[in-house]
């Protein structure tokens, strides 16, 4: 149909018939749609993203934004994060927005629309001239989309999850990690010889927190992580993470406890925050400073800097140490333990320092996860702090832990592996970064986890120990004295290879199993544990690992089946009604006998062909204990001088 000029249709000539169609009528698979609703390919991949609705109904809903509108409430969320990034020069935090600066049009009306928080400064500064973006609480998908296009040596996996690198440092940097010294902290603190706790005062570390933020105010945009740490809902603490990278925003989404959407919009000011300048380093020449990393607490002001190093351990650890100032305070036991409960509710804590076998152990399949690593013990029952698994790496296999092989999948943040270009399969045997690579996936991609992560007062507390000497037996019924002295002695036994093939056993001891995150003296945490051990009706035992017949190289590791066995009938209580026998010089309770397990090999004299060498070596550690053990004598407890008789008298007696 076509029309002439005067506006008239007019039907044009054809030798075919004219084909007769209904308005509305019979007409199949229409797909067409309508127009979509841009302009532009920026509006219409807008489109692609459903905005997320309130989760939490307006009306009736009790709570700090109950009766706010959700502008209001984004308002009032903004208004705590730039407080959290003030600076202290200028008196108030930056003009913060919401969202990735990349996706958004650079203008003061645009932010505007999006509720920044205007804020007066002292001077006028380049930074006074432009606003930070807050990438909150992102999704993993999101994070992901984040590290791949803007962060180096990013990459997705064959199983989906994000290989990532942390720099120049792939562990920790104990010796770089201060504390601040004020008139509380010095008396309630545990400082000195053996200590972790390395001093600073209280304008050091505002320098350094200042060089953080100011950082951190620098960038385009910054990931904030709004969570919790420990599933005890009465004892719960709120953390607040700033951070440069996805990956470190990835890793903790994994690592502390996830918020509902309910808690997140009631989550109102953090009890502790945690300002991660990653790849900046301090000042060297800066007071207390000597090299270019520093990792700062201040638990007055309760915050965390760090400084020149991305490895993401130093958050996590960095706030189990918070944690173990924070829930001795409340009478709340921290402990650096596994955790796992049994079918009838009965609860295990496993103590034990690399290569005891504290993962292997704490996994078992017939019984409930309910953590690998940090733990709180209160009124309530035990609890984990965190929401996610740290775990190692290195040759990991499927057969050997197939629980830590099938969780690294979408998600989980894979630190330092090295992988294959094109399969991108991963090959946990290559040391070529390092050898301490990391996985760090949420608790719930264990299929046995118990969640939430709590339990019911432990029954059963278990000291593991690797040792190489050989003299300890495989398992001793411990008394409370004796768990209190073996649990600040925290002893394992490895071996130490040098460059011309001698290897010897190398003892380690850890107070607290845990030296490296403890904030008070050892003892305080041993009085705890026996407190609640006595109250409780919880057993202690000591489980080696290590070698039987002889020191390593002329004994023979005790096999893992038999090992399994002593906790299979630690869990089931049927060792409580073992007989037993004291052994000479530690003075051990060991079992006579033990289902599945060759009598024999459960005093360990009996397995050594040198009677006289095996005393020699049972001498010998036990003089590397009482040497150890040296550091805790002289502390004072109340009005005591050292201490009590009953914890000494429980060690090595020769």
């Amino acid at each position: 149909m076509a029309a002439n000029g005067n506006g008239v249709s007019t039907t044009p000539k054809s030798p075919l018939a004219r084909i007769q169609t209904q308005k509305n009528g019979g007409i199949c698979h229409d797909d067409s749609g309508k127009p979509v609703k841009a302009q532009t390919i920026d509006e219409l991949h807008s489109l692609q993203k459903k905005r997320s609705a309130p989760t939490t109904p307006l009306d009736g809903v009790q709570g700090a934004f109950a009766t706010i509108s959700e502008d209001e409430r984004q308002r009032q969320q903004l208004q705590s994060i730039s407080a959290s990034l003030a600076s202290l020069t200028r008196g108030t935090g930056p003009k913060v927005v919401r969202g990735d600066p990349a996706g958004k049009v650079q203008s003061v009306s645009h932010v505007a629309h999006h509720h920044h928080i205007e804020a007066p400064t002292i001077s006028v500064s380049d930074s006074s001239l432009k606003f930070t973006h807050v990438l909150y609480n992102l999704s993993p998908a999101e994070l992901y989309e984040q590290a791949i296009k803007y962060e180096k040596g990013s990459f997705i996996t064959s199983t989906g999850a994000l290989a990532t690198l942390s720099g120049a440092k792939t562990g920790r940097s104990p010796r770089d990690k201060r504390v601040v010294i004020d008139d509380t902290t010095q008396d309630e603190l545990w400082w000195g010889k053996g200590s972790p706790n390395i001093e600073m005062d209280e304008h050091t570390f505002m320098v350094n927190r200042e060089r953080a933020v100011d950082y951190l105010n620098s960038l385009d945009k910054v990931f904030v992580n709004d969570q919790f740490l420990n599933w005890d809902p009465q004892n719960r603490i709120k953390v607040r993470i700033v951070s440069a990278r996805a990956y470190h925003s990835l890793f903790m989404h994994n690592m502390c406890i996830r918020p509902t959407p309910e808690e997140l919009e009631n989550f109102g000011t953090p009890d502790f925050t945690i300002y991660n300048a990653g790849q900046f380093p301090c000042n060297r020449y800066t007071h207390y400073m000597t090299s270019s990393t520093s990792i700062d607490l201040n638990l007055a002001r309760r915050e965390m800097v760090i400084l020149g190093t991305q490895y993401a351990g130093e958050m996590k650890k960095g706030l189990f140490s918070v944690m173990h100032y924070l829930m001795p305070m409340r009478q709340i036991l921290s402990l650096h333990s596994g955790c796992n409960m049994g079918k009838d509710g009965d609860v295990a804590l496993f103590f034990g320092l690399s290569g005891t076998g504290k993962t292997t152990l704490s996994t078992d399949h017939n019984r409930y996860l309910i953590g690998d690593d940090e733990h709180c013990w209160s009124d309530n029952g035990v609890s984990n702090i965190e929401g996610g698994c740290y775990a190692k790496c290195i040759d990991l296999s499927r057969e050997k832990e197939p629980d830590i092989w099938n969780a690294i999948k979408f998600g989980t943040v894979l630190e330092n592996v090295v992988f294959d270009e094109h399969t991108r399969e991963v090959d946990y045997g290559d040391k070529s970064v390092t050898e301490n690579t990391r996985a760090a996936y949420p608790i719930e991609y264990i299929p046995n986890a118990k969640i939430p992560c709590v339990g019911p007062h432990p029954k059963n507390v278990i000291l593991l120990a690797c040792d190489a000497f050989g003299v300890l037996p495989p398992v001793s019924k411990l008394s409370l004295a004796q768990t209190m002295y073996h649990f600040i002695s925290g002893y394992t036994a490895l071996v130490a290879g040098t460059e011309d093939g001698i290897k010897e056993p190398t003892a380690t001891f850890s107070a607290c199993f845990g030296a490296a995150f403890i904030m008070l003296h050892p003892t305080k945490y041993a009085a705890m544990l026996a407190e609640k051990m006595q109250k409780h009706g919880a057993t202690g035992w000591l489980v080696n690992t290590g070698w039987s017949g002889g020191s390593y190289g002329s004994g023979n590791r005790i096999k893992l089946p038999y090992t399994r066995k002593i906790i299979d009938a630690i869990h089931s209580g049927s060792l409580l009604n073992a007989t037993y026998h004291k052994t000479e010089v530690f003075g051990l309770d060991i079992p006579t006998e033990i289902e599945g397990v060759p009598s024999e090999i459960l005093h360990p004299e009996n397995t050594w062909a040198d009677k006289k060498a095996y005393k020699e070596t049972l001498l010998k550690l036990a003089g590397l204990f009482k040497k150890n053990f040296e550091t805790f004598t002289n502390y004072k407890i109340g009005k005591d001088n050292k201490l009590t008789e009953e914890i000494l008298a429980a060690g090595p007696n020769f």
